[in-house]
């Protein structure tokens, strides 16, 4: 019997107990340095685990000095699926970047950025407010 070589993570609720185990579209061997620096990002399953492309990205303030404040969505998630904690991870960016190499030019964005790739899904706007 061979184990899965994907890269899991072994989440916590709020008190602390174990509840899932994410496994990622993406094996770990796969893994390139695309985007490295910028420090951890929040990032929907939709991307990590069922491989959608990053479709709307925004950064907020960073919440201490590990976070870069970007946070990715697909754009296909439901207002239930984003209030469910469960469905994120807590990611490096460079990670994410290798879902979704059309990112990395934006990274270096200010905080208040926010990016969607729009119906065709292509190419980034800008719809920063």
């Amino acid at each position: 019997m061979t184990r899965s070589r994907r890269l899991r993570i072994l989440s916590l609720d709020t008190t602390g107990k174990a509840y899932a185990m994410k496994h990622y579209k993406l094996d770990k061997s796969q893994i390139r340095d695309l985007a490295v620096g910028y420090g951890l990002a929040m990032v929907t399953d939709m991307i990590t685990v069922e491989g959608y492309p990053v479709g709307y990205m925004y950064r907020d303030e960073p919440e201490d000095e590990h976070d870069s404040g970007w946070r990715f969505f697909a754009g296909n998630e439901s207002d239930a699926y984003i209030d469910n904690p469960k469905n994120f991870s807590l990611l490096d960016v460079n990670v994410i970047a290798n879902y979704d190499e059309t990112i990395i030019p934006l990274l270096a964005s200010p905080a208040g950025a926010a990016f969607d790739k729009g119906d065709e899904g292509d190419t980034f706007y800008d719809v920063s407010e």
